[in-house]
């Protein structure tokens, strides 16, 4: 990319692979791993399933029966586990076998068995567990419509937890032994009910509450009928039952990592959240100097090309920066900590004073495409992608501004 001969760009991205490696999936398992009586039934669901089910495994000497359900980037084998590589951020049928594994071997396990359920972001859509009525292609348009909606995600995923059958301590409800749970979080704010829609937690709401905030979004009259006659039947709350969950790491714990490679950076604990027309103002402003923040934006589509929420706020940015004479040498880099940035296969954007002029230098309108929700192929032309692959990992994402 071209913004790889920027004065700042090696600094940008160390601080980024810093707040990456923060999250090492791996590590915050080995970390946290409780003691068992007895052999348990290992679940692990989400971008970092793979490195959590292999640190387990060492850990616990071996698995037997386990089931890893994660998406296609990150798939790999994992001895003593079926594992499913299912899509995100739609739902696929593959994830509908990777549901139905997680439920037989839960039901299948001895009585007692301890079951130690590996949790990561990316969960809610990798592993659906339609409630009864409800297809998986109309599980998929209820996805589609909150993706578009411009709902946040613990939103998105109150919704989903109300038409799930694992979702919202569903999982809870099929084991037969006690449940402990070690959580990377990909929700700001950590709440444990939202992190993969909760399998392991309380639901966040009611159908009621989905229903309404279907209605609030606009997306209520375009659903399918089995979905809105599901969370039309009010049904009772379902006790939730006793259960064992366990932080292990999160976009804070990421922050705090860029903040120390970059000790003259100003670190912004406040993370940046909400739509991005409205978080790109906030970022254009933080003035000179080196900054480091996270946090999880928001898109509302509206047009027909591709992108991501980073790749949306990088691109505004550097328009901002552009209407506002922005002066001397200076680098923005947004993106995901999983490496993959909406339904793309970049990690995000890195945005410098000549990406624009590089952009239009190509035949490029950076604003038009901006207004088609096309920053894709705007970042393309301009060669400010950033392309990381998959990293295994996941909690939200993560911003590096430096001005001279």
């Amino acid at each position: 990319m071209a913004s790889q001969t920027h004065p700042f760009f090696e600094t940008a991205v160390r601080a980024f692979e810093a707040g990456v490696a923060a999250a090492d999936p791996g590590a915050a398992v080995t970390r946290h791993m409780p003691d068992f009586d007895r052999a348990p039934l290992v679940i692990a669901v989400g971008k970092a399933a793979v490195a959590m089910a292999q640190a387990a495994s060492k850990m616990l000497g071996g698995l037997q029966g386990a089931v890893v359900v994660t998406n296609p980037e990150n798939a790999q084998p994992v001895p003593g586990a079926m594992v499913f590589a299912s899509a995100h951020p739609v739902p696929d049928a593959e994830g509908i076998k990777a549901g139905k594994a997680v439920m037989g071997a839960l039901q299948n396990a001895g009585d007692g068995q301890p079951v130690l359920c590996l949790i990561s972001g990316g969960g809610s859509a990798l592993l659906p567990a339609p409630a009864s009525g409800i297809s998986l292609a109309d599980k998929a348009a209820l996805n589609e419509a909150l993706l578009a909606s411009g709902a946040d995600i613990v939103t998105m995923n109150m919704v989903r937890q109300q038409v799930s059958e694992l979702k919202g301590g569903g999982l809870l409800r099929h084991a037969k032994g006690r449940v402990t749970a070690l959580i990377l979080s990909d929700v700001i704010g950590d709440d444990l009910r939202a992190i993969a829609s909760g399998p392991t937690v309380a639901p966040l709401g009611t159908r009621a509450t989905a229903r309404q905030a279907l209605q609030d979004l606009g997306a209520w009259d375009g659903l399918p009928a089995s979905v809105q006659e599901h969370l039309s039947n009010d049904a009772p709350a379902k006790d939730v039952p006793d259960t064992r969950n366990i932080l292990v790491g999160s976009n804070g714990q990421s922050v705090a990592a860029m903040a120390a490679a970059l000790p003259d950076a100003t670190h912004h604990e406040t993370a940046l959240e909400g739509n991005v027309v409205d978080a790109a103002p906030w970022v254009a402003a933080l003035g000179t100097g080196t900054h480091v923040f996270g946090g999880e934006t928001t898109v509302t589509l509206t047009g027909t090309g591709k992108g991501g929420r980073n790749q949306d706020l990088g691109l505004r940015v550097a328009l901002l920066a552009e209407a506002q004479g922005w002066t001397g040498p200076w680098l923005y880099l947004q993106a995901g900590t999983d490496g993959r940035d909406g339904p793309t296969d970049a990690a995000g954007a890195v945005v410098t004073e000549h990406t624009l002029a590089a952009m239009r230098q190509a035949g490029a309108d950076p604003a038009a495409l901006l207004a088609n929700n096309d920053a894709y192929a705007a970042l393309k032309a301009g060669d400010a992608l950033l392309m990381t692959g998959g990293t295994g990992t996941n909690v939200a994402d993560l911003g590096v501004l430096i001005r001279s």
